[in-house]
């Protein structure tokens, strides 16, 4: 393994990076460790594999904020209404209570919750 010079590595990436995106990259350091843009942390030779992709044109992880992908929806058949495991408590005038609260907090629930220890 060869001995990456960081100013060189550095210096390759802002250009790729300013060429690709117009505009500078805010590059962190803390302890051999290399934030751009406030991301995630990468070494050195990480940093040198996403100056390759920059160069190249094909980007497998983007410098910037990654776009939500959506979800195609398929028609659900309707479940069968769950059977809460406690009963539902009403809200009294005065505020609820805490075990209370934990239980219509849980019933609302799409799925099976246990109660806190310490609560019935």
């Amino acid at each position: 393994m060869s001995k990456l010079d960081k100013t060189e590595v550095l210096s390759a990436f802002e250009a790729a990076y300013e060429a690709k995106h117009g505009k500078k990259p805010e590059i962190e350091v803390k302890s051999g460790w290399y934030s751009i843009d406030g991301g995630k942390n990468v070494r050195l030779a990480e940093i040198t594999a996403m100056t390759d992709e920059l160069t190249s044109g094909v980007s497998s992880q983007p410098a910037a904020a990654p776009q939500k992908k959506t979800k195609t929806t398929k028609p659900v058949a309707s479940k069968p209404a769950k059977k809460a495991p406690f009963t539902i408590v009403k809200a009294n005038e005065e505020g609820d209570k805490a075990e209370d609260l934990w239980i219509i907090i849980l019933a609302s629930k799409d799925h099976d919750c246990r109660l806190p220890r310490g609560v019935v």
